[in-house]
């Protein structure tokens, strides 16, 4: 295995060496069973100060070829309307409109839905409880971390997507300071616009949340101790369906060159996320499927036999409804003859980390042990 240094770094990436300051420390790698010559990436916390330093010189980052402006964001609200909020008690999930509330946008392609990073959050974890995001994106487990009085570490291998990250935590830990001064809330309960509470979290308890930005691979989350994690959300790249990074960087999944090689790197991932998760914890991940030569390619069974494999047991199947699919219609509408289904939906795969030996003969039938 094979850690970068920050310093290479800087010689390594055009984009990266405008943009990292005080790389000087020396970084370490997290002992595993990883391939010998695999290069990771050690972990590097980024704060506000940097953000900021950032934003100074810079009015606009490009994530998934997208560009997205680091311009004030005013909060409206910290809730999602009724509207917003669908029914997630079956297996299939719909979110017809994409949650707008607090500092949620939807600037570019590979986020996820806020709704159900909520679902997931108030299922699997308590206030106060500590969430993590290996592929933390824009920021959208963060943000609802913060709205349910949770702590969340976030982290990802894409620097600009790290920025979008801090920007709008920033913006929301601004409007929630703001409240907190004005006495916009009774009781110590933070009332929306109709007068009733909502999540039951204060904005004393969302500002005391801990949120940790870090720079890194999720394929070595060297800073973050064994079994110290109630829940991992992560949304990670359909293989290389959308490219994430503008230039080829090691660690990001959406420049596998191969299925292979993206499934041996997403191995690695669910590897680091089972080693930091506390026994009986959850995993939540989504994932969607593809089609190659015109037929079908089942990403999300390859990643969640993955997941079995390094010992996950699987707790639920969510099917997810994909919407705002107009690109999808219009390219394929081209064709004359179109002899295959085009595919709206992705899957949820939600997991448990066994408390001890025993839950695998309780649960063998939901695990990789089931002849065992």
């Amino acid at each position: 295995m094979v850690v970068i240094s920050e310093i290479f770094l800087v010689e390594y990436s055009r984009v990266w060496g405008q943009i990292f300051v005080g790389l000087q420390e020396p970084r370490r790698s997290f002992p595993s069973s990883r391939q010998p010559g695999t290069v990771v990436f050690s972990m590097r916390k980024v704060g506000f100060d940097e953000y900021l330093e950032f934003a100074g010189t810079r009015k606009e980052l490009e994530v998934e070829s997208s560009r997205v402006k680091l311009e004030p964001i005013e909060v409206k609200r910290i809730h999602p309307s009724p509207e917003e909020l669908t029914d997630v008690s079956t297996t299939v999930w719909s979110f017809p409109k994409r949650g707008s509330w607090a500092t949620h946008r939807g600037d570019y392609r590979g986020n996820w839905p806020p709704q159900m990073v909520r679902a997931l959050i108030l299922m699997f974890t308590e206030p106060g409880d500590t969430v993590l995001d290996p592929m933390v994106g824009s920021g959208t487990t963060c943000i609802e971390a913060v709205l349910l009085g949770r702590n969340c570490v976030g982290v990802d291998i894409n620097y600009y997507a790290i920025m979008l990250t801090l920007h709008r935590i920033y913006w929301l830990r601004k409007h929630l300071e703001r409240l907190q001064g004005s006495g916009s809330h009774r009781f110590g309960t933070i009332m929306e616009e109709s007068g009733k509470s909502m999540g039951g979290v204060t904005v004393d308890e969302m500002l005391k949340a801990r949120i940790e930005v870090y720079h890194g691979d999720a394929r070595n989350l060297d800073k973050i101790q064994d079994e110290s994690i109630d829940l991992v959300a992560m949304h990670p790249p359909y293989s290389s369906i959308i490219k994430y990074s503008k230039s080829r960087v090691a660690g990001d999944l959406s420049a596998a060159r191969s299925l292979e090689e993206y499934l041996a790197m997403m191995s690695q991932v669910v590897s680091e996320s089972f080693r930091v998760l506390r026994p009986g914890g959850h995993l939540g991940i989504l994932v969607g499927d593809t089609r190659v030569h015109r037929h079908y390619v089942p990403i999300t069974y390859y990643v969640l036999d993955t997941l079995l494999k390094t010992g996950f047991i699987l707790k639920e199947e969510v099917v997810k409804i994909q919407h705002r699919m107009k690109a999808t219609r219009e390219r394929w509408a081209k064709l004359r003859e179109r002899d295959f289904l085009l595919i709206y939906h992705e899957k949820l795969f939600i997991l448990r980390k066994p408390k001890n030996e025993n839950e695998y003969k309780k649960y063998r039938h939901s695990s990789a042990r089931i002849s065992g």
